[in-house]
């Protein structure tokens, strides 16, 4: 049986999130007792919660609502590739070395320990003149473990932007710290959320047989 790996964080109280956005509660609703059959919470959570998918949406003004965009993007083979050694910025003198010649689906690792409890501002972003490089070998969709491709204090999210110019879609907040280099089928459609500018995901990776 080939062996899945759950590369999403848990959502949970306490976990870290971008400066100034929706903190992540949960609480009961109904409790299960002598005099309620079944128990039920309410959740209050960004769009952007932990492991996600951007929509257009989010960056772009006639950008698709996470309910509308091409789910098939969000399945199928997919290689992740080991950037741990890149920062600040993946270029495309790092992806070079290891990119196949023709990619679908392409998840960068590059945190060397996932940041579990604490927000961390530094992380690593992704070039758009790399988004260019993934999107010359065929790549439809880019997952980051990092919370976001562009830098926290950027206006311009010329790596959004340069995605969107392609077409393809974005994952981020992803947790890669035990998949090791190489290739995968992904299994990681978002929430079907009415009007939303991105969604949560339950991200998994399958390996191939």
């Amino acid at each position: 049986m080939s062996r899945l790996y759950d590369i999403s964080q848990t959502l949970r109280p306490g976990m870290p999130v971008w400066p100034g956005d929706t903190a992540f509660a949960a609480e009961p609703t109904w409790m299960l007792g002598e005099s309620c059959p079944v128990n039920v919470s309410r959740l209050v959570l960004s769009t952007h919660s932990g492991s996600h998918a951007d929509a257009p949406s989010h960056f772009a003004a006639e950008g698709q609502t996470i309910d509308a965009v091409d789910l098939v993007c969000y399945l199928g083979p997919c290689v992740v590739l080991d950037m741990t050694h890149a920062g600040p910025r993946v270029e495309p003198e790092h992806l070079l070395p290891v990119l196949p010649s023709r990619v679908e689906r392409v998840l960068l690792r590059t945190w060397t320990r996932f940041p579990h409890d604490e927000w961390c501002s530094d992380f690593t972003t992704i070039a758009a003149e790399s988004i260019d490089l993934l999107a010359e070998r065929g790549a439809r969709l880019i997952g980051v473990d990092a919370p976001s491709l562009d830098p926290e204090v950027d206006s311009a999210l010329l790596a959004h932007r340069r995605v969107h110019h392609h077409g393809m879609a974005i994952l981020e907040g992803l947790v890669l710290d035990a998949v090791p280099p190489g290739h995968y089928e992904l299994i990681a459609p978002p929430l079907k959320l009415a009007g939303a500018d991105a969604a949560p995901v339950r991200a998994l990776l399958r390996e191939l047989g």
